[in-house]
């Protein structure tokens, strides 16, 4: 095997639910790439696949292209985490099942890693009708939350203490050292548990580059992932919230964290969708309010990281 096609030292790892198409078409373009990752962890969550998706993903992983790996248990970080203790390589890459890349996105991840110092490395996601966002900047700020609006989609590179799991990889030594991801976030949406992660591995003394060559185009399948929870606009139940409130507890202090809290549930139900149907701002109220308690009780009782038994 020549130089320009040795696998990179990159464990990808696709935490996946309820999907079938688009997952296998994810998996193909990984395959295709120039350079290769040395691995492909397929962290399937689904209860049961087309019999095509089946047929596929069993193909590939007796032909070694992939390591299939089935959950019982739906839960992103869970599954990362799993992805993390399975992981043979040095660096592993989080991503979604539904993205469409570039034969050298791998690549472009791998040369951040020559810069001894940085531990992680956030890509581009462009959603849906995004272009790459040119002359951004994200203002520099000490608030903990100042970089939780950071544009993904920007074309500028720049460091960066917040990262979207759907194109985020990181060296797996660091992310053992501060105990992986935080389990306590939720599913089926675990909002914020990437952010959470992100911030642990700042305040660890860690850096993350965000690359914006490395780039992936969100598809935002209808059917699964996180839309298999319904809308959060006209829903009364904690998961869409929870998350966000959790994030502020654990990562932030004093009046900036109180403030953050304050803020939440009236930024949530001041939208163009609750301003032409006013009938449902009650119900995101009360789910706003039940969310924080959950988010409190939970708070209180610590996170749920990895063990110290991580290989």
């Amino acid at each position: 095997m020549s130089a320009q096609t040795s696998p990179v030292p990159f464990s990808i790892a696709i935490p996946t639910y309820g999907r079938d198409e688009v997952l296998v078409r994810t998996v193909a373009q990984l395959l295709a790439q120039q350079p290769p990752a040395a691995e492909i962890l397929v962290l399937d969550q689904t209860v049961a696949h087309e019999p095509a998706t089946n047929r596929q993903l069993q193909q590939w992983h007796t032909a070694g292209a992939i390591r299939w790996v089935r959950l019982t248990e739906p839960s992103q970080p869970a599954a990362l985490n799993h992805g993390i203790r399975e992981a043979t390589q040095e660096i592993i890459l989080c991503l979604d099942d539904d993205i469409e890349v570039d034969p050298s996105f791998v690549g472009a991840h791998a040369q951040c890693y020559a810069d001894v110092s940085v531990v992680g490395v956030a890509g581009q996601v462009l959603q849906p009708g995004q272009t790459p966002r040119e002359n951004y900047r994200q203002a520099t700020t000490a608030d903990p939350f100042g970089d939780l609006h950071f544009d993904f989609s920007s074309a500028t590179a720049t460091w960066v203490r917040n990262g979207m799991s759907g194109n985020l990889s990181f060296r797996r030594e660091a992310a053992l050292a501060i105990g992986g991801f935080d389990e306590n976030f939720l599913p089926p949406v675990s909002y914020r548990f990437d952010a959470e992660f992100c911030a642990r591995l700042c305040r660890a003394g860690g850096r993350i580059r965000f690359e914006p060559t490395a780039s992936i185009r969100h598809l935002r399948a209808a059917r699964g992932g996180t839309r298999a929870s319904g809308s959060h606009l006209t829903s009364a139940s904690p998961v869409h919230g929870v998350g966000d409130y959790y994030f502020a507890l654990r990562s932030g202090r004093g009046w900036p964290r109180l403030r953050y809290l304050l803020r939440r549930p009236f930024r949530e139900v001041c939208t163009k969708f609750h301003l032409a149907h006013p009938w449902w701002i009650p119900v995101k109220f009360i789910g706003e309010l039940r969310a924080l308690v959950l988010a409190l009780r939970l708070h209180r009782q610590g996170p749920r990281l990895l063990g110290d038994t991580a290989p």
